[in-house]
């Protein structure tokens, strides 16, 4: 005999999935190539900083902190230049593409999301808002943390590379004036590394963020950045 449904049951069986199209192929793209080009510049960051035990036998036979550096400086140049590109995209893409950069400070009601977007994350509140885009908090932490975090990881680099290149190299000219700022070279690389911890932090939270909003929020959040579709769980109102 079939079980009579109850209103409860009766919500659940018509209640409708939506998707809106959020992310374009270009930034997907540089989220991923940034992704995997972090951590390759995190690993061997940590190398450079503390190189790895000796081997046997002549440096020249094995080369390995030149292959270390050779993967650091390339994976820096493919992560500035996706960094640009994604600039650029902010440009031409849809106004997703911008959210990134530009953070709506000036809204009152930003500011009301904010604060509900922290106690959500204290898990002060019992029910989380549907955002298509990011929610204010994320958005006010990829621009503080990641862009503001990227763009200084690009210039202290940068002055750090144009010591090998030389005095009047294009890294020279473009970012030669950093290690005088700071003081000295030294300063400028405990600074650098500084910002790689800085971004190991990011990184992990990042992560822990995304799947927790995944099993916990209302829409989907690392499916998202795969197909570019953002997936409503639920048909309610905000």
């Amino acid at each position: 005999m079939e079980k009579n449904l109850t209103p409860e049951d009766s919500h659940e069986r018509v209640r409708r999935q939506t998707a809106v199209y959020v992310y374009e192929a270009p930034v997907r793209l540089w989220h991923w190539i940034t992704a995997f080009g972090v951590l390759t510049l995190v690993i061997t960051g940590f190398l450079i900083g503390r190189p790895p035990p000796s081997v046997s036998g002549e440096a020249i036979d094995h080369y390995l902190m030149g292959y270390i550096r050779f993967a650091h400086f390339a994976a820096a140049y493919v992560v500035t230049l996706a960094f640009i590109g994604r600039i650029y995209w902010a440009f031409v893409g849809n106004h997703h593409s911008r959210e990134l950069f530009l953070v709506p400070i000036h809204r009152k009601r930003w500011w009301g999301e904010l604060w509900h977007e922290i106690r959500w994350y204290l898990f002060l509140e019992r029910t989380p808002r549907k955002y298509i885009g990011h929610n204010p908090l994320g958005q006010l932490i990829m621009f503080g943390v990641f862009v503001v975090g990227m763009v200084f990881m690009i210039i202290t680099g940068f002055a750090l590379y144009s010591e090998g290149t030389g005095v009047g190299s294009w890294q020279d000219q473009l970012f030669g004036w950093v290690i005088p700022l700071f003081g000295q070279s030294q300063d400028v690389h405990t600074w650098h590394r500084l910002g790689m911890w800085f971004m190991v932090i990011f990184v992990l939270t990042h992560v822990y963020v995304a799947v927790r909003e995944d099993i916990m929020s209302r829409q989907s959040m690392t499916s998202t950045m795969l197909s570019g579709w953002r997936l409503f769980k639920d048909d309610r109102p905000d």
